[in-house]
């Protein structure tokens, strides 16, 4: 039996004809049978794909092989074509939808003005150089809110976002005017929120701003759960959620008796389909697997 895999990557790079590379990358995937999504701007790539794993590994080759791609890191992970119901290959104005296309500066080394690229190591030495000069380093969740709920870094600032288009809002809002003057954390899954979000946030008189280089993911393969992670990784396909170890701990909690949980289900009412946290319990019947303070739909 075949192995699979699923490989995440994302590269920040001027693109003069993306609907050239959206055609090339839709031929490539068709033919190596790869399913997925991926998202093509004048900025850059932004893609996620599964398949057969010697038939992911010839796309990895052959993606390389385009001059802005050469040094973007692939992130490998459980899973295959069964994880993603068809493959989308789309431009758009932004790879990750921030709703500032025209804030975001590009050029052959990646994003301009951004957060300092911290590595898992790296990010453990910054702790504990701050810490010996009496300073705090703050962690800030560069995801949707709803992310968060079964997993994040200790201590983390959870902004109040349902979408990335929220986030210039919320930091215009005043509400972290207080974290421009300290050292602060960004961090998302793979590490693209944060180049985009580390940019905003420089952009707006944010003094001292990191990122975590490669994300969640690279930390995670680095530490697993003996680091300052805690829970499960929410990930948009068909897994939902994934876990770095057997010590995973569970931080979520159903939405209708508390009980801890990291499994997010639709609301059972065809009108709402709100997406959210339930236990097995109350997810086994549809009369508790609803919006316990009734459907906002």
């Amino acid at each position: 039996m075949a192995l699979n895999r699923i490989v995440l990557f994302y590269g920040f790079t001027p693109i003069a004809d993306p609907d050239a590379v959206r055609l090339w990358q839709r031929a490539l995937c068709e033919k190596l049978g790869l399913t997925g999504r991926i998202l093509i701007s004048r900025d850059g790539i932004n893609a996620t794909v599964g398949g057969e794993l010697n038939k992911v590994k010839q796309y990895v080759k052959t993606t390389k092989e385009y001059k802005g791609f050469h040094g973007i890191d692939f992130k490998w992970s459980e899973g295959g074509a069964e994880d993603f119901p068809r493959l989308s290959v789309k431009v758009r104005d932004e790879i990750v939808s921030f709703g500032a296309p025209g804030e975001l500066k590009v050029d052959e080394n990646g994003v301009v003005g951004g957060g300092k690229h911290l590595k898992p190591n790296e990010l453990h030495d910054l702790l504990e150089a701050k810490k010996s000069a009496g300073q705090e380093v703050k962690f800030f969740d560069g995801r949707n809110a709803f992310e968060a709920q079964i997993g994040k870094f200790k201590d983390a600032i959870v902004p109040d976002v349902a979408t990335t288009h929220d986030f210039i809002k919320e930091l215009d809002s005043g509400k972290y005017d207080d974290l421009k003057d300290q050292p602060v954390v960004t961090y998302c899954t793979g590490g693209i929120r944060c180049e985009v979000l580390s940019s905003l946030m420089v952009n707006r008189g944010f003094k001292e701003v990191y990122q975590l280089d490669g994300g969640i993911v690279r930390y995670g393969e680095t530490y697993k759960d003996q680091g300052l992670w805690e829970g499960s990784l929410y990930v948009f396909d068909k897994r939902m959620h994934m876990e770095f170890s057997e010590d995973a701990k569970t931080i979520g909690a159903c939405v209708r008796c508390q009980a801890p949980t990291n499994k997010f289900e639709n609301c059972s009412n065809p009108s709402c389909r709100n997406l959210t946290l339930y236990c097995a319990d109350c997810a086994s019947s549809p009369e508790t697997l609803r919006c316990p303070q009734g459907c906002a739909a």
